[in-house]
């Protein structure tokens, strides 16, 4: 996907509160990102798995999850170093996450789930790499980046 994406702003998409947690098993494609409250957008395809505690992102990251009741929080154990944190909140059929960077700056993501994230789970983890296979689709991310296959 590439471009803007139409549709409402960012501060009309999650209201305030806590979140919730995120599913123990789902694929998704990132509709957009709305960065420090700027408009939605997408300038290549972006996929998250999760298969219980374990998650897998396209973007070159993977690690387990935990929920504090309120954030979910992303700890990364292979590629991209660090943890981050985002409140999720379900509209309609998409989760859209908000959250705020180490630096302070803030985002807005749109995260839709994707056909065929049924069927089989699971995480596999190596010396320098992670695997995530949720239904037909499989992440791997390893120090160098995060590669993203549809069976």
């Amino acid at each position: 996907m590439t471009g803007p994406e139409s549709g409402p702003g960012p501060a009309d998409l999650v209201p305030d509160g806590p979140g919730v947690p995120v599913p123990e098993q789902g694929a998704w494609l990132r509709r957009g990102i709305s960065r420090n409250g700027g408009p939605l957008v997408e300038d290549r395809d972006v996929v998250w798995l999760q298969a219980g505690p374990y998650y897998a992102d396209s973007r070159g990251f993977a690690g387990t999850t935990t929920f504090d009741g309120s954030a979910v929080h992303f700890h990364h154990l292979t590629g991209e170093p660090g943890e981050d944190a985002g409140t999720f909140r379900w509209e309609g059929a998409d989760l859209v996450e908000r959250g705020t960077n180490p630096d302070g700056s803030t985002f807005l993501e749109i995260w839709t789930p994707l056909p065929g994230a049924d069927g089989a789970a699971g995480s596999w983890s190596g010396r320098d790499h992670h695997v995530v296979l949720v239904g037909r689709h499989v992440v791997h991310v390893d120090f160098r980046e995060g590669t993203y296959w549809r069976l």
